[in-house]
């Protein structure tokens, strides 16, 4: 097998911290993609094909090196492509195929090699093939999907290899605008056979612009079908509606309390008659704006939850006007370096409410802001990768991507959400509460069971939970199949010929 381990790939990532970031930045603003796909060839230039991954068609986050299956090896100390920070923890892993491709250069059948099938192989490409897996090429940046091979309709015991791949390079005057890949001449698995593996490039020329190239990894009928952003507009405008409804009503119920309760006094006079002739909510309004329990740990979340509302929204935005869909990993890029600027909105609202509230160890409260969601990610993503590297998979990540992560956070994250927090307690950190708090707390009485914060917390979440549950059912569809199923669906056309 191919050197393909973590280690590998990590050493590749050993780069200082100022050409990562550097990196990262360029991946982020670039207007197309990287600078193999802005390659201009020349007649029998050598084209590459590159090896990616392999795995199961049902579930596209579980991938393995290509050549963890027994297809042909190329030599010794294959070329490797390294990519940037998203691309690895994507689970992506170039390797050049040393497949002779050379720009409009036709080949009818070329051969690759030999497979000399013995048990534990056939039995590998059976359980590949059991499972639907599938693999990734690309050439000049364009992605190839393809199944592995079959199983025959009517005997489920045996299973067929593809031995020979079509690839259709589609041109513009020197530039790659478009590539497809199909296969064809099944073989029946069987130990002790050899197998010719082969394959032929067919170019053809085309009008389509180089800067239009991608369009067709879009063009998808789930997007297509308006009646889902319909639905999400409506959603989203309804809850709008309501809010401000709600809203409204409660002002004008509550402008003139707020003003009486501003200017009462502390005194028995003050709550006997809150006794007397107040009741419902009235009578905890001197309470309301107490400051509440486990302070810290409510400002953290508050400020954390600003930030990944923003920093959605800021990669939505990216997403849009830079077309980060082009480049390998570029969206995980993106969201890793926009998280790390970001950092200061989640300690300017922090460090703001905390001091609103009377916290005093701001300190704490800044560094429990700045480590929970990332220590939490870490932890989470501790388990998922050593996992990962029992089974061998492409998702777990180097050491070396561990400790740019680690440096992004620690010089970048870390000091704005210090700032952040300084900002937030000296420009937003006075109390501006609209009614006063009284010094005798209320007792509060006991409550029953179904009006207690767990089960309160829980029947509040349900109303939103069920009004958005179909729509992200549609968008996380999206986000984890529309590079894997559905573009395999579209660019994939699988042979019937059982040789």
């Amino acid at each position: 097998m191919l050197p393909s381990s973590s280690a590998a790939r990590g050493r590749g990532l050993g780069r200082p911290l100022l050409l990562c970031l550097a990196i990262a930045l360029a991946s982020l603003l670039a207007p197309a993609s990287a600078s193999e796909s802005d390659h201009k060839y020349k007649a029998e230039e050598p084209v590459k094909l590159w090896v990616n991954k392999v795995g199961p068609y049902n579930n596209p986050q579980e991938t393995y090196n290509y050549y963890s299956l027994p297809f042909c090896q190329p030599s010794e100390n294959p070329i490797h492509k390294w990519g940037g920070l998203g691309e690895v923890l994507g689970g992506n892993e170039l390797i050049d195929s040393q497949l002779e491709m050379k720009f409009l250069r036709n080949e009818e059948k070329g051969f690759i090699c030999t497979l000399e099938l013995d048990s534990k192989k056939v039995q590998q490409f059976a359980d590949a093939i059991e499972n639907s897996y599938w693999f990734e090429f690309f050439i000049d940046d364009l992605p190839l999907w393809g199944f592995v091979g079959e199983t025959d309709k009517n005997s489920e015991n045996k299973h067929y290899l593809y031995t020979h791949k079509n690839i259709l390079v589609k041109y513009n005057e020197n530039r790659i605008i478009h590539v497809n890949l199909t296969q064809e001449s099944p073989k029946l698995l069987e130990a002790g056979k050899k197998l010719d593996m082969t394959y032929s490039v067919k170019w053809i020329a085309t009008d389509v612009s180089f800067a239009r190239r991608f369009e067709v990894y879009l063009d998808y009928p789930f997007f297509e079908h308006q009646i889902h952003w319909f639905s999400i507009f409506n959603s989203f405008m309804m809850v709008i509606f309501l809010t401000g409804l709600v809203s409204m009503i409660l002002m004008r119920t509550l402008r003139n309390d707020y003003a009486k309760y501003a200017r009462e006094d502390d005194d028995l006079e003050s709550l006997e008659r809150d006794v007397n002739e107040e009741s419902g909510w009235k009578l905890v309004h001197g309470d309301v704006f107490r400051p509440p329990q486990s302070l810290m740990f409510l400002s953290a979340l508050v400020g954390i939850g600003t930030q990944l509302a923003a920093l959605i929204l800021l990669v939505i935005v990216l997403a849009i006007v830079g077309m980060l869909y082009i480049g390998r990993g570029a969206i995980i890029t993106t969201f890793i370096v926009c998280y790390a600027l970001t950092s200061f909105i989640s300690g300017y609202v922090s460090g703001g409410l905390y001091s609103r509230n009377g916290g005093k160890n701001w300190i704490k409260a800044m560094v429990l802001t700045a480590s929970l969601f990332p220590f939490l990610c870490f932890s989470i993503g501790f388990a998922l990768n050593t996992i990962a590297i029992f089974y061998r998979s492409l998702a777990a990540i180097p050491f070396g991507t561990m400790v740019v992560m680690f440096v992004l956070w620690a010089f970048i994250s870390f000091p704005l959400v210090l700032l952040g927090t300084v900002v937030g307690r000296n420009w937003s950190g006075a109390p501006n509460n609209p009614c006063r708090v009284k010094t005798i707390p209320r007792p509060i009485p006991e409550k029953k069971w179904y009006l207690t914060p767990s089960v309160i917390s829980l029947m509040g979440g349900l109303l939103p939970f069920g009004s958005i549950f179909i729509e992200m059912y549609f968008v996380f569809t999206s986000f984890w199949n529309y590079k894997h199923q559905l573009l395999c669906t579209c660019t994939y056309t699988p042979s019937t010929t059982t040789m």
